[in-house]
């Protein structure tokens, strides 16, 4: 018998309402479960004592809360919705956009979809069998299809009208799952004779963005109102902390709370009457919402403490040799059939097996194509590594792509010897944010903070934080801009 059990909750696109979310977590607490993590598929999971699990049941099927227990059957749909507002795209994509997509299915989808905004790089494209990626046409969608265990993706020949995902989706996910390994054409054809939709002809390809992960933790100003981005080093949230940020939601009227696939949430919408509640909020449960970038851009499987182990072993080897990872992201895999989304992917395979125990484990070490995480062409860069040497490869394989970036840039602008000649002026001291890189120039002040232009660093309030993350006066650094 098992001691314990996986619990898996979908939360389509990514969004729980606090009440739901609330719900949820409430009944999980008097089954004396007190961490809940959030899925790489934007889910939330949670472990069950199997003395605990009968009542629990019993608890989320009188409340009509759909679940999976050690299974992922339906691995629910995710969506770009957890980025929008907060990362600008200048796109036509926007919240209710999103909603009448995810209302147009009536169903619980047995393949992977997702649902991107082309112009972002938060979440990802390709992870999903039907992969819905907004046109330059308004309300009309590309659609790339991925069969399952596949790493090959082809395009939709027609657009698709908003209101008509979910019904596509639908007739597509049968043909596909009734027709193993269907071909491109054969697929169009069979769900042509089956349902006819809105669209347009996908004439032109989708252009797909570079690879720029946005810092997506703590404070940050949108608008006139503030997100809050939370990650946990261990992937663990406690349930009490769950628990208030739900109901502070509810009392502020917050309507919805964001999961990424990167394992952490999202709050919107928050009014600065609100903030220090906020704040109170993150110190009573002792929450950090300063850690590094480098440390945000990992990714690993669901339920699984090796490749959380792993990943702190490497953020600990990059920290300690200082190795520049800006522009890259990793996926840690340490299971056979399991997918990551990475631009770097570090597969752990057993070096014998017999039957199903594995023993010893061999590392091998990939990167996408152009190390565009979207890609869906690995390439092998080091094949079976012990752990021991894993750090130092790794290293290697960042050095190679900042020395591919450079090679890239080689071709950049370089000032006529007439330029060179232009006059420079040394312009007053800068003050720069260590974590998130906002300046405070005294040339132009801080109107968030009511700082008016012409305000030396030296005058500001001792209290005075930065404007983008609060880092703290006494943190921002010196720095003198050159202007020609």
């Amino acid at each position: 018998m098992r001691d314990y059990y996986n619990i898996k909750i979908n939360l389509p696109g990514g969004i729980a309402s606090p009440g739901y979310l609330r719900d949820v977590l409430t009944r999980a607490w008097n089954a004396n479960v007190r961490q809940a993590r959030f899925g790489s598929r934007q889910q939330l999971l949670f472990t069950v004592h199997y003395e605990m699990m009968r009542f629990l049941e019993k608890d989320l099927k009188d409340a009509n809360i759909d679940y999976e227990i050690n299974t992922a059957r339906f691995p629910n749909i995710i969506s770009s919705y957890c980025g929008e507002d907060v990362f600008r795209t200048g796109q036509w994509l926007v919240a209710n956009e999103y909603h009448t997509v995810l209302d147009s299915f009536d169903y619980k989808p047995l393949l992977k979809v997702n649902i991107s905004d082309s112009n972002q790089s938060f979440t990802p494209f390709f992870t999903g069998n039907l992969n819905f990626i907004s046109s330059p046409e308004p309300h009309f969608w590309y659609l790339y299809v991925r069969q399952k265990q596949s790493n090959s993706v082809f395009k939709w020949r027609d657009l698709i009208y908003s209101h008509e995902t979910g019904r596509l989706a639908k007739v597509i996910e049968a043909c596909m799952l009734s027709e193993d390994g269907i071909g491109e054409e054969a697929l169009y054809q069979m769900v042509r004779e089956k349902i006819s939709y809105i669209s347009e002809p996908a004439a032109s390809d989708l252009d797909l963005p570079s690879f720029s992960l946005p810092y997506y933790e703590g404070f940050n100003r949108y608008e006139s109102r503030t997100w809050l981005g939370l990650y946990r080093r261990d992937e663990q949230f406690p349930i009490e902390l769950l628990l208030d940020i739900c109901n502070l939601c509810m009392k502020s009227r917050i309507g919805e709370i964001c999961i990424t696939p990167w394992k952490s949430l999202i709050i919107k919408g928050i009014e600065d009457n609100y903030r220090t509640e906020w704040s109170n909020i993150l110190g009573k449960h002792n929450i950090n919402v300063r850690h590094a970038a480098n440390e945000l851009a990992w990714q690993t499987e669901d339920h699984t403490d090796d490749g959380t182990i792993l990943k702190k072993d490497l953020i600990r080897y990059i920290e300690k040799h200082d190795t520049r990872t800006f522009g890259l992201c990793f996926g840690i895999q340490t299971r056979e059939k399991s997918e990551v989304f990475g631009s770097i992917l570090i597969k752990k395979r057993p070096l014998i097996r017999i039957g199903q125990l594995a023993l010893f484990s061999l590392y091998d070490l990939y990167f996408t194509e152009n190390f565009n995480p979207n890609s869906r062409t690995q390439i092998l860069f080091e094949k079976g590594l012990f752990k021991i040497h894993l750090p130092v490869q790794l290293e290697r394989l960042c050095r190679r792509f900042n020395n591919r970036r450079i090679w890239e840039n080689e071709e950049m602008h370089k000032p006529d010897p007439e330029e060179l000649k232009s006059e420079v002026h040394d312009l007053p001291a800068v003050h720069q944010c260590p974590h998130c890189f906002t300046v405070y120039d005294p040339q132009f002040g801080d109107l968030l903070h009511n700082i008016p232009a012409g305000t030396p660093f030296s005058e500001l309030p001792d209290d005075y934080t930065c404007s983008t993350c609060d880092a703290e006066k006494i943190e921002m650094t010196e720095m003198i801009a050159v202007y020609q």
